[in-house]
C-alpha cells in the first residue's frame, strides 16, 4: 500500500534510494530495492530516472526536500543567524548521517567537470529561493547591512557551505561534517551584521 503522506513519488524515491545507498552501498542496492523501499513501481523510477546512476545527480533534489521539511519551523527562530544556523546544522546532520561519504564526492567532483547542468547551482532549488527569502527580511530589519547585495550575500553563504563539504570529503570525513560547522558559522554570519574593517587604515 502507497505511503499515505504528502511526499511526490519522485521525491519518495530519492530519499529511498540515498537511504538504501547509506545503508548497504551504492553497488549492493539495485533499482528492483529502491522501487520496494519507496512503495513506487518500476515505471514511475523510469519515469523520472534512466538509471541507477542518474539517481547521483538527485542529491540537491535531497537536500531541497530537507529544506522544505524545515521550513515550517523556522518561524520559532526571529533572527535570520539563527534560521541559517538551524538550516546548516540539519542539513549538515542529514548528510553526515544519511549520505555515503564516496557519493558526496563523486557528486562534488562531477559538478567540478560537467560541461552540462550544474545541479548545485541552479537558483531555482528551494535552497536559493529560501536562503534570498531569509536575506531579504534580514535587511530590511537592519540585521544585515545593506552595503552587500542579496546576491553576494546569498553567494558567500552558499560558497562556505560548499568549501565545507569539499573538505570533509577531501579528509575522508575525519572529523564531524555539521560540528565543524556548527563551530564556523556563527564567526562566518557576522561578517554579514557588521561593516568590514578598513585595511587601508
Amino acid at each position: 500500500m502507497p505511503r499515505k503522506d504528502s511526499r511526490n513519488t519522485k521525491g519518495r524515491i530519492v530519499e529511498s534510494a540515498w537511504e538504501l545507498f547509506y545503508e548497504q552501498g551504492y553497488e549492493n542496492t539495485t533499482i528492483d530495492d529502491i522501487v520496494e523501499h519507496s512503495e513506487t513501481s518500476k515505471g514511475s523510477f523510469y519515469h523520472y530516472f534512466d538509471s541507477k546512476d542518474a539517481l547521483l545527480s538527485s542529491l540537491s533534489y535531497l537536500f531541497d526536500n530537507k529544506y522544505d521539511e524545515l521550513i515550517p519551523t523556522l518561524e520559532t527562530y526571529t533572527s535570520a543567524a539563527d534560521k541559517l544556523i538551524y538550516l546548516n546544522h540539519e542539513l549538515f546532520l542529514m548528510i553526515e548521517n544519511k549520505v555515503p561519504l564516496d557519493l558526496l564526492a563523486r557528486l562534488l567532483s562531477t559538478q567540478l567537470v560537467t560541461s552540462g547542468e550544474k545541479h548545485l547551482l541552479d537558483h531555482n532549488r528551494t535552497y536559493y529561493r529560501l536562503l534570498r527569502k531569509i536575506t531579504i527580511e534580514a535587511q530590511k530589519c537592519g540585521e544585515f547591512r545593506q552595503s552587500l547585495s542579496v546576491n553576494e550575500i546569498v553567494k558567500a553563504y552558499a560558497l562556505f557551505e560548499r568549501a565545507i563539504m569539499y573538505d570533509w570529503c577531501l579528509c575522508n570525513g575525519e572529523y564531524s561534517l555539521y560540528q565543524y560547522s556548527a563551530s564556523l558559522l556563527p564567526t562566518f554570519l557576522r561578517g554579514f551584521t557588521s561593516p568590514l574593517p578598513d585595511l587601508a587604515q
